[in-house]
């Protein structure tokens, strides 16, 4: 799959600074069509991955990206990296995170209207709160979070769009290194507050990555969901796992999915074969999800084509 053409000039990357969260290192083939796991630690596990993600997409028919990380174990999961998808709702990760590193910089506390409207925007995916944020932080602090992450592939959607921002598996992966491990750009009760929202999505949207996972973990998820005439459905799950054996994320991004449920279905195959290969010994694991009457509801407006040329 081939990156798409970026909607929005890149402002040049900000200063990093000294890290403490381990760097991630970029896949040494960002665009290979099949899956490489690799781990100096555990060659073994990493070629079971590799094997057994290979299986869960034999068939599948949907255009799809994986990042699986587990810095404990030195262990990398990638599947095209580097190719483009349009964000949906995970982007929503990204406006809560760059609205926290902008109240860090102003040394103060979310409001109390912000703190209802990331509430709002995590747990029950409200497309008006994500929208009300997104103006509420703005493309120049929205940007800014991204150089101070180094999220360099990721492109912010045109105008109102945010629906529409380009990610990659790469940088999905970069942005939950950033919520689970000490670093410069989130402090601890940013990062505590982000995943403690995504710990508490509602139970109609915890599908996806959390599949196969031992139930003894604190899952924190974000899913996205939006059909376009071009590419069907796009369906996203990003996910990190905590607790006692956790400490791993994983990231699987679809297009070309003839219904919600087909995506639903490819993200929960792969999932169930990392969750497990990483897990062997738990006893209680998450279940496949169960059909819900809210799937197949697009989860944002659907732009048209003249829209989109009018907001850039």
């Amino acid at each position: 799959m081939k990156p798409r053409r970026r909607l929005i000039t890149v402002i040049a990357a900000g200063l990093f600074g000294s890290i403490l969260v381990p760097l991630l290192a970029p896949p040494a083939s960002a665009a290979a069509s099949s899956v490489s796991c690799r781990s100096s630690s555990h060659p073994v596990l990493a070629a079971r991955l590799d094997r057994d993600i290979d299986r869960a997409l034999r068939g599948r028919g949907s255009a799809v990206a994986v990042g699986v990380d587990d810095p404990g174990r030195r262990l990398q999961c990638w599947l095209n990296s580097s190719a483009h998808f349009d964000s949906a709702s995970v982007v929503k990760v990204t406006i809560l995170s760059a609205l926290l590193r902008k109240a860090q910089e102003q040394h103060r506390y979310l409001t109390r209207t912000e703190a209802l409207l990331a509430k709002e925007m995590i747990t029950e995916s409200d497309n008006y709160a994500a929208s009300a944020l997104w103006d509420d932080v703005g493309r120049y602090d929205l940007q800014h979070f991204l150089n101070l992450a180094r999220m360099t592939q990721t492109y912010l959607g045109p105008g109102p769009y945010w629906g529409l921002t380009q990610i990659t598996a790469y940088n999905e992966v970069l942005l939950l290194r950033l919520l689970v491990n000490q670093n410069r750009v989130l402090d601890t009760s940013s990062r505590d507050y982000a995943l403690g929202l995504m710990a508490r999505v509602i139970p109609a949207q915890r599908w996806g990555v959390p599949a196969g996972a031992p139930t003894s973990l604190t899952v924190h998820v974000k899913n996205g969901w939006l059909p376009l005439l071009t590419h069907g459905w796009r369906i996203h799950s990003i996910g990190t796992f905590t607790g006692p054996g956790g400490g791993y994320s994983i990231v699987v991004l679809t297009e070309d999915n003839p219904t919600m449920t087909y995506g639903i279905d490819t993200i929960e195959a792969i999932a169930r074969a990392i969750n497990h290969d990483l897990n062997p010994a738990a006893r209680s694991r998450v279940p496949s999800s169960e059909f819900s009457p809210s799937w197949g509801t697009p989860d944002e407006s659907i732009p048209t084509v003249a829209d989109i040329s009018g907001a850039r």
